[in-house]
């Protein structure tokens, strides 16, 4: 195995974290969202995304049905 890597992958991976460092800082500074978890639309929802993801599960299990 040849483990030396070359001076411009070093540097592109550098850069690449350097990004990554970035990108959460971003995040951080985005506005907060705040949901009202008792709100029934969000209960709603969330049956329903729970409904299509078991359904999605399901038909990764057993892909003939």
């Amino acid at each position: 195995l040849n483990t030396k890597t070359s001076p411009a992958t070093n540097q592109a991976a550098g850069q690449e974290e350097k990004g990554k460092a970035g990108n959460v800082k971003k995040a951080e500074e985005e506005e907060e969202i705040d949901i009202d978890l008792t709100a029934p639309e969000t209960e709603k929802a969330a049956l329903a995304i729970q409904g299509k993801f078991r359904r999605f599960q399901k038909r990764k299990k057993d892909p003939s049905s």
